[in-house]
């Protein structure tokens, strides 16, 4: 595939250089600002071009498998789990989702998907632009190096940074856990995609600001201190740990 894709660019660097030569040939005067043009067009082309999302067909049974596992989708009107089912489709189009010692399984991109999906389903054009990929691991992992058999398995998802910068790494067995589970409180796909919103500005702070605006950061600060108070005073269904 790399022969391939190199041949092709090469046969098209002899086409533009075919080009300016027959170009600069019969417009000699004109010949330098015409090759300018030529190749600045070239360049906003390369800049400007979006890829087309690749078109993603969910598994024939998807509907089966949410309504089953995921308590969100079950709730929705019929109208909005269409919406719910279009945005799965679109974030796979355009997040990979992998795997280390273990087998992505259909419900496991339902599931990551999903998970990227409930947070920001209220906001139409919302996209995890800071994401690429996802890496399954079958159980908990070392933070540090990232192993299944290696010191403190007790991680069950994070968001990549340095080299694994635009990846989040998610045990499947916790991803699975969060949602077949549904009395317990804690989900952790849904958690670590929170935590890639909070760290799109570049801070994971707990305010997610490419979803406020200056206006609603107080108010959004107010209700986070206010949802405190009522889990310390216990007045709250939310898991302490939120804290």
């Amino acid at each position: 595939m790399k022969e391939i894709k190199r041949q092709i660019l090469n046969a098209f660097q002899n086409e533009i250089l075919t080009t300016i030569k027959i170009v600069s040939f019969k417009f000699e005067p004109m010949a330098p600002v015409i090759i300018l043009v030529f190749l600045t067009c070239i360049v906003l082309f390369a800049i400007f071009y979006k890829k087309p999302p690749k078109k993603i067909e969910l598994p024939a049974n998807y509907r089966d498998l949410l309504t089953n596992h995921v308590a969100f989708y079950s709730r929705l009107s019929n109208k909005n789990k269409k919406l719910f089912e279009e945005k799965l489709k679109e974030f796979l189009g355009y997040v990979q989702i992998e795997s280390v010692h273990t087998e992505v399984e259909d419900i496991d991109q339902l599931l990551v998907a999903s998970s990227a999906v409930i947070p920001v389903f209220y906001f139409p054009s919302y996209k995890y632009f800071n994401l690429k990929s996802v890496i399954l691991y079958p159980g908990t992992f070392n933070r540090e190096e990232f192993l299944t058999n290696g010191y403190e398995r007790n991680t069950l998802g994070m968001v990549g940074t340095g080299p694994l910068q635009g990846s989040m790494i998610l045990s499947k067995a916790a991803l699975h856990h969060g949602f077949f589970q549904r009395d317990q409180p804690h989900n952790t796909g849904i958690h670590e995609f929170v935590h890639l919103m909070d760290k799109e500005d570049g801070e994971v702070d707990g305010l997610p600001e490419s979803l406020l605006n200056k206006n609603d950061k107080q108010k959004w600060l107010m209700l986070v201190n206010e949802n405190i108070r009522k889990i310390h005073d216990g007045e709250s269904d939310i898991s302490s740990y939120a804290t």
